[in-house]
């Protein structure tokens, strides 16, 4: 059985519940990636999608003085998760009956070890495919 741990990014990018939605934005755009899980203390408390920083970039205006938007305000929380010894078979139904882009991975009690996403994915599919 193919584990969710053996396509998993484990190099993460993070943010914190008090960043600003603008260095979420610039992380998304500098690392090329879609999703950014929210973590405090390393265990995970959110995540922000690019369509959510889009959203909420509309939504919060900002005038001159304005305070910053922070993560929290706009971060879905209780995110789905996986545990590192879950089928790939599981996360990929999950993604599919959810319809969601990504599945952060974690140990017991909450620590982020990972993500994986449509991309790993697809990745995944492309190998298999190339070897029939």
């Amino acid at each position: 059985m193919l584990t969710v741990e053996e396509l998993m990014s484990r190099n993460l990018v993070t943010l914190k519940e008090e960043d600003d939605l603008v260095r979420g934005d610039d992380l998304l755009a500098v690392n090329n990636i879609r999703h950014l899980p929210v973590v405090k203390d390393g265990k995970l408390v959110g995540l922000v999608s690019h369509r959510d920083l889009i959203r909420a970039m509309a939504r919060h205006e900002r005038a001159p003085g304005a305070p910053p938007v922070r993560v929290r305000d706009v971060m879905t929380r209780g995110v789905e998760t996986l545990k590192p010894k879950s089928a790939v078979r599981e996360a990929i139904h999950k993604m599919l009956d959810n319809k969601f882009g990504c599945l952060p991975v974690v140990e017991d009690g909450g620590q982020l070890v990972g993500i994986i996403t449509e991309t790993d994915i697809i990745r995944l599919a492309g190998r298999l495919l190339d070897k029939s």
